[in-house]
């Protein structure tokens, strides 16, 4: 997996990782959401244009990113979902956790400033 940050100004992330999300590469992005946090970046929106599928394990890896967030005063939410995604977040009834937009620029444009 491959993992692409933008850094933007007060405190957000667009984070775009890409192939599949799931046991192999979850960990990965904990890591990359647990050194943007750290780093002071507490608003982050996971671009998930790239990714092609995801498993219960890319699931639990986007919660942990957004309990990391949330934990710091921030957010997290999801852009730019393909069907298997969406239907993966509906059927585990975290579409109503991990908020999803059409695109990154749709979810940060949803944030108070």
């Amino acid at each position: 997996m491959d993992i692409k940050v933008a850094h933007l100004p007060g405190g957000v992330a667009v984070v775009t990782p890409s192939d599949k999300l799931n046991m192999a590469s979850a960990m990965e992005l904990r890591e990359a959401i647990s050194a943007l946090v750290t780093a002071g970046m507490f608003f982050l929106v996971i671009d998930l244009s790239e990714v092609d599928f995801i498993d219960s394990s890319g699931l639990g890896g986007l919660v942990s990113g957004l309990k990391t967030a949330r934990q710091h005063g921030g957010d997290l939410r999801l852009a730019a979902p393909n069907d298997q995604v969406k239907l993966v977040l509906e059927l585990t009834n975290l579409d109503k956790v991990l908020v999803a937009y059409a695109d990154s620029e749709s979810a940060l444009q949803a944030w108070p400033r």
